[in-house]
């Protein structure tokens, strides 16, 4: 038994909870997710990402 704690995933799933997260509208995060520009994965049909690694991607491009 380990005591460290395994950091916790703040997955956020669907397309529409994507964009809310980034500002865009579905269409224009679905355009993003689709074209690969996005940190994010399709598992069984639908898109998820993690919202630190899409926090980071925005701050990251923003400089």
């Amino acid at each position: 038994m380990t005591t460290e704690k395994e950091p916790k995933l703040d997955l956020i799933w669907e397309v529409s909870e994507i964009a809310k997260l980034i500002g865009r509208t579905e269409r224009q995060t679905f355009h993003l997710l689709s074209g690969g520009q996005l940190p994010a994965k399709k598992v069984g049909g639908r898109w998820v990402a993690e919202r630190g690694k899409l926090v980071a991607f925005f701050i990251g491009t923003a400089a």
